[in-house]
């Protein structure tokens, strides 16, 4: 029961890293990098909070008790 809430983080993490992805290379994302030279905000935070959450899930399934 222990290792299930890592687990839970590191898919979540990976879903919201796919969600980024593809919100990154959308119609959106590629007008708003075209006229203001950025990717839109929400592509960065899901990245982000994707890589975040990815990270900490394999870190806590990998720490010893």
């Amino acid at each position: 029961m222990k290792s299930l809430f890592p687990l839970v983080l590191l898919v979540v993490g990976v879903a919201l890293l796919v969600w980024g992805y593809n919100a990154y290379h959308s119609v959106s994302s590629n007008t708003s990098e075209a006229l203001g030279g950025a990717p839109s905000t929400k592509a960065i935070v899901l990245l982000g909070v994707g890589a975040i959450a990815a990270v900490v899930g394999v870190v806590r399934l990998t720490r010893k008790a």
